[in-house]
């Protein structure tokens, strides 16, 4: 949705807002001045503070619990994709039961539309199913066996979250419609349809600005989950704005849109009756891999990846018998796997990873037999990967060699990691340490500003001397025999793999100029050419800092572009003082803190489709210098004109 439109709405909508906030928080409001001392002395606790919230009140006041993150359409992660996802997924679960083959969505000026062709929600309990937690089908095995969505929540944390909400249910030429806002109903009706229709359930909302503020729907994100749904139902097709995505081949889809004519052999693939995967080798450092648990993404993997894992090496071992080493094996490996479970157990509400301790032991033994035979019946695939195994023991023979070296050469700089502002808290320190970032900054004037206003339990800061080597195009071996790189995967842990990663973001921070802007590209192409994994899987970050403070005697503000700027300066009048910082460095500690602060802002790295990452570092990092430079030339006449 566009901001100006976004803010029309949200005007026009106050009063009501306003009203609806007043009404579902009040009990809430209740509660927490119980907790508050009254005048004169300590609150009365007793009987009559005690307050009971509505299902849907709780949702709106503890929305992280539901969702997750809120944010503003940025991030894929970001709620109102949480909410798009979960009335999908009430489409995705009627076609695992046979009941439907497309799912209609459309997602127009920030409202979302979703008709499915299911059996629809039992007419007499409409309301309630999309109003009331803890109330639906999906806790009957005979009607949902391998339920995607949140088991009774999903829906009803649409409803809560939304300004609108409408639900319409149709069954054998009958329909039910119930309209909410804010998770109120504001009017319901049930009849005869005039025009006959196919069963199933169409669910339309718009999130409430009141708890997501300005966002904005980026259709790329949502594309790509439509088109990993597709990947995960063969034969379901999904149409969003009038564009259809279907697959025929699943999860071997998928890699081969991904692998294009990267890979080493063909695709190894395999499908039985709750567990599908398809498997490779590139020549690119590292591993990758997509893992999907009853068709949600598990970004961080979990029971079901460790389990394929393993069983993929015994599978490699078994067939070559020989003990082959994990990371011979696995270097190079990218692999889509796919498990539906009854009751799947995940570590966080919004489902990255999954807990099932139980799911190992079936896994690995039906991973280990399909890899075996597969690779007996494809030997000359089987010869290629062997040759791969080979290639990756030489490689780390050659690494250990080189790491030892650096090892001793760092030994003898310093017990410490030059450079290095570390902080307290890691990622091996669990749950508490999720928050926990560290900074890669241009020179010792970037991270000096940094340094005094920086979170010391969470925030570290690595700096760099200036522009890094470029990387593109040399072998693994030379990273390690670079000082400064070899400190900076110290600092973040991954001198040995990315298991050993200290941080849960790595935030690259240098000044907005061509300097800066090249840093960050040498730093990016680093990473996406010898530890993909980490952009894969969202650790990367660009820091965004103001470019220009506009300030006069009452009042001092930040712009991040120019034409922020421009309307500041019309707002707080001409004779404004505006300045323009060219670096970090001149950015006073004292102003930086709410720059890395609770409103920090960070731009996700990610990549659209692995397949893109080899040309787009050779026509911008590699030798290509005549056709890089005819681009730049062309496309500056180009703006001139």
């Amino acid at each position: 949705m566009a901001k100006n439109e976004q803010k029309a709405k949200t005007e026009k909508a106050a009063p009501a807002a306003k009203a609806a906030k007043t009404g579902a928080l009040a009990k809430a409001s209740a509660v927490k001045s119980a907790a508050s001392p009254a005048k004169g002395g300590v609150g009365v606790y007793d009987e009559s503070k005690i307050k009971t919230l509505s299902s849907l009140e709780h949702i709106r006041l503890r929305t992280g619990m539901y969702i997750g993150r809120l944010g503003d359409g940025s991030n894929p992660d970001d709620g109102m994709y949480v909410l798009l996802k979960e009335v999908v997924d009430n489409g995705i679960d009627e076609f695992i039961m046979g009941n439907g083959k497309l799912i209609d969505i459309q997602v127009k000026d920030g409202t979302v539309k979703v008709r499915d062709f299911g059996r629809g929600i039992p007419l007499g309990k409409l309301v309630e199913c999309v109003s009331v937690i803890n109330t639906g089908a999906k806790y009957n095995d005979d009607v949902f066996q391998f339920s995607v969505g949140l088991n009774g929540v999903g829906t009803k944390a649409v409803n809560a979250l939304s300004s609108h909400f409408r639900v319409v249910a149709i069954r054998d030429g009958e329909f039910a419609e119930a309209v909410f806002e804010r998770g109120t109903l504001k009017g319901q009706r049930k009849g005869k349809l005039k025009d006959k229709q196919k069963d199933g359930t169409f669910v339309e909302f718009t999130p409430d600005v009141n708890i997501f503020g300005e966002y904005q729907f980026n259709l790329e994100f949502i594309e790509r989950r439509i088109q990993n749904y597709a990947y995960l139902n063969t034969g379901l097709t999904l149409s969003l704005n009038g564009k259809s995505y279907i697959s025929k081949r699943g999860l071997f889809d998928l890699l081969t849109e991904e692998t294009g004519e990267e890979s080493l052999y063909p695709l190894g693939y395999y499908k039985g009756e709750h567990i599908e995967f398809a498997f490779s080798h590139t020549n690119n450092y590292g591993e990758e891999y997509f893992s999907f648990v009853n068709g949600q993404f598990t970004s961080d993997g979990g029971t079901h990846l460790s389990a394929f894992k393993e069983g993929f090496l015994k599978g490699i071992q078994a067939y070559f018998k020989k003990d082959y080493r994990s990371e011979d094996v696995r270097e190079g490996t990218i692999a889509a796997v796919a498990v539906k479970l009854k009751n799947p157990v995940f570590e966080s509400q919004t489902k990255n990873k999954l807990g099932n301790s139980d799911i190992r032991a079936w896994v690995v033994t039906e991973v280990r037999a399909a890899v075996e035979d597969w690779l007996h019946k494809n030997q000359e695939a089987g010869k290629k990967l062997e040759l791969k195994i080979i290639a990756n023991e030489s490689l780390r023979t050659e690494l250990n060699e080189v790491k030892k070296e650096a090892r001793e050469a760092a030994k003898k700089i310093a017990l410490k990691i030059p450079k290095l502002k570390d902080c307290k808290l890691h990622l091996e320190d669990g749950d508490k340490a999720d928050g926990t970032m560290i900074f890669l900054t241009e020179g010792d004037s970037a991270s000096g500003s940094m340094v005094s206003s920086r979170d010391v339990m969470t925030q570290a800061i690595f700096s760099l001397r200036g522009k890094i080597e470029n990387m593109y195009g040399k072998k693994r071996a030379d990273i390690y025999k670079n000082q400064e790189l070899y400190n900076m995967m110290m600092a973040l842990g991954i001198e040995n793999d990315t298991e050993g990663l200290r941080y849960a973001k790595i935030v690259i921070a240098t000044d907005a100029d061509f300097d800066g802007f090249h840093i960050r590209n040498l730093l990016l192409t680093f990473f996406l050419s010898y530890f993909e994994e980490l952009v894969t899987s969202g650790r990367i970050f660009i820091l965004e800092t103001p470019l220009f403070r506009v300030r006069n005697k009452k009042d001092t503000r930040y712009c991040y572009t120019e034409k922020e700027r421009d309307d500041l300066v019309s707002e707080m009048g001409t004779a404004s003082e505006v300045t323009r910082f060219k670096g970090l460095g001149e950015i006073s500690p004292k102003e930086f803190g709410q720059f890395i602060g609770e409103d920090i802002r960070l731009v996700p790295v990610g990549v659209s489709t692995l397949k893109a990452v080899p040309q787009v570092l050779t026509f911008y990092m590699g030798k290509n210098t005549p056709e890089r430079r005819d681009y730049i030339m062309k496309n500056l006449i180009g703006d001139v004109v």
